[in-house]
């Protein structure tokens, strides 16, 4: 029996990571998050503050049989989503305080799989070297993955145990509260465009640049290969859908999805234009009878306005990865609509 304990455990990446190991039959989940999640037959969770590092190694004393340790957890900074690569000490203190806890904890500790992304490459910067491999200098400047991962090599010399890191880019997948994830900022900007008698313009620069996205549910999977695959020690791997697409393609289709028309770019601030929309928000989920998620939780405006923004080419090399064993693929179009439509079945936008 293996056991992982996920560092971020209720947010866009660990919450599926946790749902993956949790099906499978060799694999029992302890989950660690600043609010304690669901317990079940194969996850438990501990509620844990990590900036803390006295009260999380009392906490996490216990993991004597942790094998795997998957890090997704994130501190976001203040203002645009394009600077939160700046937050230094928070993210690599996150990092340093559960993975030193374990590591003193368990003697069976095997792996250690660190989450960055794309940031590394200077994505979040302006136009960079394309498609970008895993060998690529990193961008001038402040950037806590450098340290986060300057800090686990360093500290894993010597250990008994390997890491791995995975760079994904722009999570799409379902986490209330997170700041990382562009799923739910299109559903409920779609849902409120149309009940505002608005069609579905495209609010920011990047209409016909190309993009890549990564889903949370596919990301688990990679997560998994590269938590038991011998040759991902101490390796980086890129990890995308992919594929690749421009929002004047995909948009029409997500339009569709809310019987609502497309309409062509309106570049916009979604800060500025959800600021004053709780109210409405509150109404549609009485009227709709949604889900009763609140307005400041339910979706990451300053992330959607990044990512919108991007006016250059965003485009990561995977070949890396399907050459050591990892081969699943995901439609981005496809996922977009099938996405959506669940969030409309499950009554999280109406």
């Amino acid at each position: 029996m293996r056991s992982a304990v996920v560092i971020g455990a209720q947010g866009v990446i660990g919450r599926y990571i946790v749902d993956k190991l949790a099906s499978l039959p060799d694999w029992q989940v302890v989950g660690l998050s600043r609010r304690r999640g669901q317990d079940s037959a194969r996850v438990r969770h501990i509620a844990v503050d990590l900036l803390d590092p006295a009260g999380a190694a009392a906490k996490l004393s216990g993991l004597a049989d942790a094998t795997h340790a998957f890090f997704a957890a994130f501190q976001p900074g203040a203002g645009a989503a394009a600077d939160y690569a700046k937050n230094i000490a928070a993210n690599r203190d996150l990092l340093a305080n559960s993975v030193s806890a374990i590591d003193r904890a368990s003697p069976r500790l095997e792996r250690v799989v660190l989450v960055t992304g794309t940031k590394y490459y200077g994505s979040h910067l302006g136009p960079y070297r394309t498609p970008a491999r895993e060998d690529d200098p990193r961008h001038a400047g402040a950037n806590y993955y450098f340290d986060q991962i300057d800090w686990l090599t360093a500290f894993q010399k010597g250990k008994r145990w390997t890491w791995t890191e995975l760079r994904p880019q722009t999570l799409c997948g379902f986490a209330p509260g997170t700041a990382m994830s562009i799923v739910p900022v299109i559903a409920v900007y779609a849902a409120m465009r149309k009940e505002l008698g608005l069609p579905l313009a495209f609010p920011g620069k990047a209409w016909s640049s190309l993009y890549q996205v990564t889903e949370s549910a596919h990301f688990a999977e990679a997560a998994l290969w590269a938590a038991t695959e011998p040759r991902c020690a101490n390796q980086a791997y890129n990890i995308t859908n992919g594929d690749y697409f421009r929002w004047q393609h995909v948009w029409p289709r997500i339009a569709r999805v809310f019987d609502m028309p497309a309409a062509e770019p309106q570049p916009h601030s979604l800060v500025d234009f959800m600021c004053d929309k709780a109210p409405l928000w509150d109404a549609m989920v009485k009227r709709h009878g949604l889900q009763p998620y609140r307005f400041e939780e339910i979706a990451a405006w300053p992330f959607g306005d990044y990512v919108f923004n991007c006016d250059w080419d965003v485009m990561s090399n995977v070949t890396k990865s399907r050459l050591q064993g990892f081969h699943a693929v995901v439609d981005s179009e496809q996922m977009f609509e099938r996405l959506l439509a669940r969030f409309r079945a499950e009554r999280i936008v109406p």
